[in-house]
């Protein structure tokens, strides 16, 4: 490795030392579903998100509860001796990919067939600090 690639991997990782993320792969919700409960959180303080996910009506809402939940403990042990509430965590980011898609067939009217796709997603959500993102 170079000397000049070297220094940017080292910035890079210096970069995202206070950041953390948690992934959930093939959950079985369709992306457009995820996608509303991901702009609803998306920017938001940690506290407010994860008040919100819990009382959100909708079933995608449980998992990215979870997904926000798992975030924080890899925060917790990314940064060793921090505490959550004076760093002023934020949700930075929340990607949702398509996953894979099960293919199904529905019987039909006169002896056809429709195909029902069955969809499912990728989540990755990202946290960080807002003392990082004003320096």
């Amino acid at each position: 490795m170079g000397a000049r690639k070297r220094i940017k991997a080292d910035e890079i990782k210096k970069a995202k030392k206070n950041i953390a993320f948690a992934k959930l792969n093939n959950c079985p919700t369709s992306p457009r579903k995820m996608r509303l409960i991901a702009d609803l959180i998306r920017g938001m303080d940690v506290e407010k998100a994860l008040a919100e996910l819990k009382f959100n009506p909708k079933e995608a809402s449980n998992r990215m509860e979870k997904l926000l939940l798992s975030a924080l403990a890899n925060w917790e042990v990314k940064n060793e001796g921090k505490n959550i509430d004076q760093e002023k965590l934020f949700v930075s980011e929340v990607r949702v990919d398509g996953g894979r898609m099960l293919k199904r067939i529905q019987p039909a009217p006169q002896g056809r067939a429709h195909r029902i796709r069955k969809r499912s997603n990728h989540v990755t959500l990202t946290v960080d600090s807002r003392k990082n993102t004003k320096e």
